[in-house]
């Protein structure tokens, strides 16, 4: 979400009278690519760019094709193959071994069917989870809808618009597999007059959503961290107790008397660190709906309030247990306050991943999954 907000402001700051911009995505990556599917630059036909397709590598050639887009007022799509040993090939010998297609397409600041406006609503609900579906090869049009088009998927039935029944039943199981398995994914159709359809339905979740209740010193150091990851951040602590600065940070600072649990959902960390036993053990029965939750300090802390908890009757069920962290964070040696705050979005990320934390050359498998 950081880099489509950072795109947005960028396109907002135009002169469109002055200016014209195209948006380029990566919608397919076979083998190893630096970004995967989703990733954007903003390119304006003054050379300027923000976002990113590649670890740089890329982005040159993508500004001249993106600027030719712009010219011909015609979205297309580049394919970047560094699996093969030519010459002529851009990203030749950077060693990624991967193919890339990336689409180019032109926003008109009048459309409010651009990519750019379909972003924009995605941003502005912040808290729900959206699957975009973009049309990347297309012969013609198809009820209207050419390549470079974009909408949002809501159900089944707003795909009844394509009139194509047989298309509409296979492209609805398929969208659901990718809510499902929580993964975009690149999708190939054969229409009933033998077009060829290609669409790339990219899974968007919000933001994640880190719940900081307590108010020491080392809340600052993490949100800063949380900040610049483009995550929000929520602290739960007396306002008059929390810093500007530390204010500045987040979305909210939610006084514990007017904490509710529903402000909890399946993108939400809630993070114990208050330094104060009987307010860490109050707090936790109040969170334990949370997909993580992790509690600072040494393991014989926490375990003494789970057992106490229990004595009081509190219910710790053992899918609850093991979405609670503690001590919270992964084991890299973290000393200072910075260092804890790393280690501790650093665990928050790997959760959310679904992955351990560990080392990636001990990884049997690829960085990403394929």
């Amino acid at each position: 979400m950081k880099e489509i907000r950072s795109i947005l402001a960028a396109y907002d700051r135009l002169d469109h009278t002055a200016n014209r911009a195209a948006l380029a995505t990566v919608v397919r990556v076979e083998g190893s690519s630096y970004r995967r599917t989703g990733a954007r630059m903003l390119v304006v036909d003054d050379g300027t760019w923000v976002g990113g397709i590649s670890g740089g590598c890329l982005e040159g050639d993508a500004l001249k094709r993106a600027r030719l887009a712009i010219a011909r007022s015609k979205p297309s799509l580049v394919t970047y193959d560094t699996t093969e040993d030519d010459a002529h090939q851009i990203g030749v010998g950077l060693g990624c071994n991967g193919i890339i297609d990336v689409l180019l397409m032109p926003v008109l600041p009048n459309d409010p069917h651009s990519p750019i406006s379909v972003l924009r609503e995605v941003v502005a609900d912040r808290r729900q989870t959206n699957v975009l579906l973009t049309i990347t090869k297309l012969n013609g049009e198809l009820s209207g809808l050419g390549m470079g088009n974009i909408f949002r998927y809501s159900d089944r039935e707003s795909l009844r618009g394509l009139g194509d029944k047989t298309l509409v039943e296979g492209f609805g199981k398929d969208i659901q597999r990718v809510v499902e398995n929580n993964k975009s994914a690149a999708l190939s159709y054969v229409l009933s007059d033998g077009r060829e359809l290609e669409v790339f339905a990219e899974f968007l979740p919000p933001e994640l959503h880190v719940i900081v209740m307590g108010h020491q010193y080392d809340v600052f150091p993490l949100v800063k961290v949380i900040k610049e990851l483009g995550w929000r951040a929520t602290i739960v602590a007396n306002p008059q107790k929390i810093h500007r600065e530390v204010a500045a940070l987040v979305s909210a600072v939610v006084p514990p008397e007017e904490f509710s649990p529903k402000i909890i959902d399946n993108y939400s960390a809630v993070v114990l660190m208050s330094h104060d036993y009987k307010t860490d053990k109050k707090n936790l029965p109040l969170v334990l709906d949370a997909p993580y939750i992790g509690l600072l300090g040494p393991r014989v802390r926490a375990e003494r309030i789970f057992a106490e908890l229990r004595d009081e009757g509190v219910a710790i069920l053992p899918e609850a247990e093991e979405r609670i962290f503690a001590p919270i964070g992964l084991d890299i040696g973290a000393i200072t306050p910075e260092e804890i705050a790393l280690s501790m979005v650093a665990e928050i990320r790997a959760v959310f991943s679904k992955r351990e934390g560990g080392m990636l050359r001990v990884r049997p498998a690829t960085i990403h999954e394929r």
